[in-house]
């Protein structure tokens, strides 16, 4: 069985290859994948070289770990029934060629219990609900809600909604590109210099910025605590003593896990979370350089997916 799936096999240099797949077990589906979102975090540090020693790290790979399709095959333990609509979080199933994170293909070969199942009118926002987890993770419980958000891009635009979703609570956003200011849903989005705060609780920054912290600490209550819920290639310094001075926490916010995903799939099947308004561009997978170059560079980009369906 072979598969038309993106390759990244240098820095800046993306094709589409046929690939052959492993075989599925009794335990694995067979997903035929109809869309797959593209990360301007981990995967441009992938498709630019920067991204940190990471563990599976190496060059030729498939990026991609925001799919969704509908189950082909299902072996008898998976777990999964065929036409079954379904998020895949990533894949390994390429051979020598390396998933990291393995999404970015037309098929897919999976354990069952990696096809987390959705509901199909979701459509192409179902690649949200990765975005959508790491906010859910950053913010669950015991960990304070945000009262200011760093960044307007889609994840932080999914913060904002989880948060409300989750405590009823509005934060602030901080955003510095007028291009990206627009689209808050029940919250306020401000340039940093137009905010004259500096007792914040709970600062979450997901711009990805390494040289922001001490801007960050200078806006804390005492013992505030600043969430990196970003992806830094760059290591993070702070000046001690205002830091000190607040008695300031930092933490950093992980990768979701399942019930994470589960969660905010609830969410969205209840009502109280919207993925609307997120999605600003789409191209076939057919033209992924394309579609990844603009997804990198383009700052009107918010979030960019690839259509798989005439791939099958």
């Amino acid at each position: 069985m072979n598969t038309l799936a993106v390759v990244l096999e240098q820095p800046e240099r993306l094709v589409l290859s046929h690939l052959a797949l492993t075989p599925p077990g009794d335990e694995d589906v067979v997903v035929d994948i109809d869309w797959s979102g593209i990360s301007t975090g981990t995967e441009r540090l992938l498709w630019s070289g920067r991204m940190p020693p990471f563990p599976g790290m190496g060059y030729p790979l498939v990026p991609g770990y925001e799919s969704v399709g509908r189950v082909a095959a299902a072996g008898e333990r998976a777990g999964r029934r065929v036409g079954e609509h379904v998020f895949v979080p990533g894949a390994r199933c390429f051979g020598p060629v390396r998933g990291l994170f393995g999404g970015a293909a037309a098929r897919l070969v999976v354990p069952g219990q990696r096809a987390i199942p959705i509901d199909a009118d979701l459509g192409e926002r179902g690649v949200l609900l990765a975005l959508a987890a790491t906010a859910y993770h950053a913010l669950a419980p015991p960990h304070a809600t945000p009262d200011l958000i760093v960044g307007h891009g889609v994840l932080g635009r999914l913060l904002a909604r989880v948060a409300i979703a989750v405590s009823g609570n509005a934060p602030v956003v901080w955003e510095r590109d007028e291009r990206r200011a627009s689209g808050a849903a029940g919250y306020t989005v401000l340039q940093p210099d137009a905010d004259p705060r500096r007792d914040y609780r709970a600062i979450y920054d997901v711009s990805g910025d390494a040289g922001l912290l001490d801007a960050l600490i200078a806006r804390l209550a005492p013992g505030g605590e600043i969430v990196l819920a970003g992806f830094y290639s760059e290591p993070l310094a702070f000046a001690f003593p205002p830091a000190f001075m607040r008695e300031a926490r930092l933490r950093v916010a992980a990768e979701w896990r399942e019930p994470d995903l589960v969660a905010v799939r609830d969410l969205v099947r209840e009502g109280r979370l919207s993925l609307d308004g997120l999605i600003t561009h789409r191209d076939a997978a057919s033209a992924a350089e394309r579609a990844y170059r603009r997804a990198f560079t383009d700052p009107a980009c918010l979030k960019m997916v690839l259509d798989w369906r005439e791939a099958q």
